[in-house]
This record gives C-alpha cells, structure tokens and sequence, in this order.
C-alpha cells in the first residue's frame, strides 16, 4: 500500500508530504481546491504522462515521490520485476519517483535508479489501480477479465495441472516443428539423392571400365591400319614371298644346321639351343598375330557404342568425382543419406502420435477449466447484481460472456470441432453488463461513464476483492451522479473493501466520507499573493466539524447531523 507521498511544484501544490494508513481513506475539500490534482500527481508517478502544464509557475521542476508497503502477492510479483531490473533495495518496500522539468524533459526513478517510464508503469500496475471519470479502468481491459475470474473460481490446481500439460505440449510442437522442417528440406534433399543414387547405380559401372572402354575404342578406330601392320608382321614371320622366305623358315633352316653342327661339337649345343628356343618364340608370336587378326574387326557400331558408354562414364566423373571409384563411392553415400532421412520421418510419425495424445489431455483438462470459471461466473454474477442492488441500480444485470475461437489446429472439444487455446485455457472471457431495465447486455469496456460507472466498479471490487491483487484503489468523485442516501451505502462498501485493500476516496458526500478510516481535508490557500494547496488530516472536532460544512452551514442542526453520520457510520462497521 501507499505509505508516504511527496509533491513538490505541482499545479497549485507547493509542498505536500502526506502519510497514509491502511484502510479507508477520505479526501474532502471545496471543488477546485486541489483534491482531483493529488489524484493527478498520483497517476503521473505510477508511469502516466508528464507534461510541462503541471509546473508551478516559475518552478523548474516539479517532482512526485512515493513509498510503498509490498505484502503479499504484490511483494512477490514487485520483487521479481526489480531483481529481475538489479533494482531491488528492500524486500518490503519500494520508493517510486518522477519528475518533470521546464524544458519537457521527464525522468522516473525506482529506488533511487534511474529507469525508463514503461518499467515504472509495470511496477506501478502492481501497487495502484486509479478509478476515476476519464482515465483508464483496469476492470475495462478484457485481457484482465479471465485472470479475474481465475481468482475468484480459485481454479489454481487445475490451472496448474493444465499448464503442466501445456507447457509439455508446446515443447513437442517445437521438437516437431523443428523436425518438419528439417523433412520439408530433407523432402527436397531426397529427391536430389534417390536421382543421384538411381543414376549411378543404373549406369552399372565398374572400376577399371573407362580405362578398358579408351583402349577397344582405340582399337575400333583404327582397325584398318592395325590389321595391316599385323599382316604385314604375319607375312614376315610366317608366309613370306617368293623373294625373301618366311623368317620361321628361315630360322627352321638355321636351328637345322646348328643341330647338326652340335651333334658333331657338343661344346656348341647351347648355342643350338639357343636357336631351337629363338624359332618356337617366333612361332609363337606368328601364332598369336594369326589370332589376333582374325579378332580385328571394323565396326562402326560398336565403336558408337564404346563412344557412348565413355560419354556417360566421363559425364558421371564431372558430376560425382573424378574417377570412376570416387563415383561409385558417392552413390553409395547418397544411398546411406537416404537410409537415413527415412528415420527422421518415423521420429515425426512418433511425435505426432505423442501429440494427439497431449492434445486430447489438454482438452480433457481444458474443460474441467472451462466448468469450474463456469459455474463461479454464476456465483460471480449474481454477487455482482446483489452489489448493484444496495447500490440503488435493482435493475441492473452482470454477466461473463464465455467463448471459443475455431482453429484447425487447436484442442479437439468433439470429433467436428477444435478451438483455439493459450497457456489459460481454451475460454475467452469477457464481463457483460445492463446497467439499465430494457437494454440488453454489453461489454463492460462500452458502458456509460458517470455515476453510474462508479458504482459498477465499486460492486466489482467488492466482489473481486479477494481476487484483486492490486493493494491500493482510488476512487476519483465515485459520488458523482449519486445522492446521500445511496452514498451511505457506498460509503459503507468502500470501508467493506478497505479491510482488503487500501482505498483512496474523493468525496463530497459525508455520508461516504463518514465511513472512513483516515480523513484528509484539502483546501486552497492564498499566501503571499500565491495561491497554495493545503492538505490537513482531520480527526475528533476538526473532523466533525467538516463533516458539517459539508452537510450546509455550520450549525447545531448539521454538527448534530455530522455527530450521528458517524455513529451511525461506526455502528455499520
């Protein structure tokens, strides 16, 4: 709650240092005098804006600071923010400040420590809700209705159940999405490996083949010349002419003669020998030229298909390696990527499996969700209307309008349907409200402003009050468009609702401000030829006495009339 608050330069304020207590506490005081301008001060130190129109005049500066009790929900939510900042000083208390000067600049401090106004506005969104004619209501933002109902249906162990499941769920969708479109790229991948891999393996090639492939195609190119060089050796060797004899004919002749030569000198039998073995090599090699002829052949045909196949073996080298064992080893790898990729699509067919079942968790739990906030709506709804009623609006209706997003890809609620869902569930939630006999039901966020909407507000947080976390609330002129027998009964709430929280309340109704627990006066001073804004916290006859004036002229009449407000007031509490 709000402890101590600290104005310096504001408006019509010169100086004001104010301290609160817990409870119910009044500000009255004349229009004018500066009471809504303490609200205004309030508002711009929570994270609103800072204008150079607030500068007193001839002021450079003008400065709100603020201590704050945390207790509580607050304290844990407030210190997780300003560990999370470095800015934490002292677990149970935070000091908050802003300041504006002449020349527009603006600075906000959290405990001392500079900081820019988005993290003071998430600080002072824990610690103050400002209910006023013009400015923001937190009970308007439908983001806030569903956290609100939550509260209230006290629904924390099957939120947490159903979050635990969530939170597994959208682990998996990452694992899955992250697998997805790895397959999407392995998808494309694939392709490319099975054309890659089906091609080599589909060429049939073998190691060694270009190397055999050039030398028969050297062979089919030139057939002609090498079937006459062959000829031509064969007829040296072997068939001769009747010029010059055959060489084997020849060397028959001369292994004849040195045959003999050796029978008659036996140290020359080595060198017939010799020649014996010189004639068999050259019928030899005239054996296997005669074969080797027989074997050339010109043919265009085969020669076009050898071309062929050294194409296709020299096109798969250019593609795949540069020899036809670097080919033959990268089909085989791409064989093994394939192999491969085909069990990232089992682990995804698991995945999904897995998922579905998540989802239908969810679901389950998701409606156990759905019918507890359901059935507390009800209980919500009809203390609302129960509020509104002491409140003089007999007529009025609440509801909480409950609703489901479609989505293809959401919680399967049947067999036809699926919805959207969050980390809160499948609902959205939104308070619906008829102020008024004869209208129909309508967003809280579009009804009238006024009187009217004061006393809407203070039902809800009466209500909500448990389920409210936020400490402080203040209430700018929630009198308006009320009179005093009504008022008592507001005023008799907003004490109610101080029990839970600290309430700030600007009145000009005593029958309300006779309800509370502090009393603050504000009034407008001139004080050498300058007009200031003074605040005095009342109490005993300084109290009874503004009650009174309140009430119309000071009198015994209306001093009796304040004296019995407040008894009657202290006997209601």
């Amino acid at each position: 709650m709000l402890t101590e608050l600290r104005i310096t330069n504001f408006a019509i304020i010169d100086k004001l240092e104010l301290e609160f207590g817990p409870g119910l506490v009044i500000f009255t005081g004349e229009t004018g005098a500066g009471k809504s301008i303490i609200m205004d001060a309030l508002e711009m130190l929570l994270g609103g804006r800072a204008e150079t129109s607030v500068l007193r005049t001839e002021a450079e500066r003008a400065s709100v600071e603020g201590v704050f009790k945390l207790t509580g929900a607050t304290q844990k939510a407030v210190n997780e923010v300003l560990k999370r900042e470095d800015l934490l000083d002292d677990e149970n208390y935070v000091i908050l400040a802003r300041e504006v000067r002449r020349e527009g600049r603006s600075i906000a401090r959290i405990n001392g420590n500079t900081v820019n106004v988005a993290l003071l506005r998430e600080i002072g969104a824990n610690l103050v809700d400002i209910h006023g004619q013009t400015e923001h209501l937190s009970l308007l933002d439908v983001r806030a209705h569903l956290g609100l109902l939550d509260r209230f249906a006290a629904v924390d162990s099957l939120q947490a159940a159903y979050r635990q499941t969530y939170s597994a769920l959208q682990t998996l969708r990452k694992e899955l999405m992250g697998l997805r479109a790895a397959q999407a790229d392995s998808d494309r991948r694939s392709e490319m490996l099975t054309f890659q891999a089906e091609e080599i393996e589909s060429a049939r090639i073998k190691p060694g083949e270009d190397e055999e492939l050039r030398k028969e195609r050297d062979r089919l190119a030139n057939a002609e010349t090498i079937a006459a060089n062959a000829q031509e050796a064969l007829t040296l060797l072997d068939e001769g002419s009747p010029e010059i004899p055959a060489i084997t004919d020849q060397l028959g002749q001369t292994a004849s003669a040195l045959a003999s030569l050796a029978r008659l000198d036996t140290s020359q039998a080595e060198l017939s020998a010799r020649a014996e073995s010189l004639l068999e090599n050259v019928s030899d090699i005239a054996r296997e030229l005669r074969d080797y002829l027989e074997n050339i052949e010109y043919n265009p045909r085969r020669l076009e298909q050898v071309e062929e196949r050294l194409d296709l073996i020299h096109r798969l080298m250019r593609k795949y390696g540069g020899s036809v064992e670097t080919v033959l080893e990268f089909g085989k790898k791409a064989r093994q990527q394939l192999e491969t990729i085909s069990t990232a699509a089992e682990k995804i067919s698991e995945l999904q499996a897995r998922e579905d079942f998540l989802l239908a968790e969810l679901a389950e739990r998701g409606r156990k969700l759905s019918v507890q906030r359901k059935k507390a709506a009800e209980t919500l709804s009809r203390g609302i209307e129960r509020e509104l009623n002491d409140l003089k609006m007999e007529s009025a209706r609440f509801s909480v309008d409950f609703q489901t997003k479609p989505d293809a890809a959401g919680l399967p609620l049947d067999e036809k349907t699926r919805v959207a869902f969050d980390g809160s569930g499948f609902d959205r939630v939104e308070f619906l409200v008829a102020p008024n006999p004869g209208e129909g039901l309508k967003p809280l966020a579009k009804i009238a402003s006024g009187g009217e909407t004061s006393r809407l507000m203070l039902a809800l947080k009466n209500v909500l009050a448990k389920a409210d976390p936020i400490p402080s609330l203040v209430f700018d002129e929630i009198d308006q468009g009320i009179g005093g027998r009504v008022g008592s009964v507001v005023g008799q709430k907003l004490w109610h609702l101080g029990r839970s929280h600290q309430v700030m309340c600007i009145t000009h109704l005593p029958q309300m401000a006779s309800f509370g627990d502090q009393h603050f006066r504000v009034e407008k001073l001139v004080n050498k030829g300058r007009t200031i804004t003074q605040v005095s916290r009342l109490d005993g006859e300084e109290r009874l006495l503004e009650l009174a004036q309140m009430l119309g002229e000071v009198s015994e009449g209306t001093l009796r009339s304040a004296h019995d407000l407040l008894q009657m007031a202290q006997t209601q509490k």
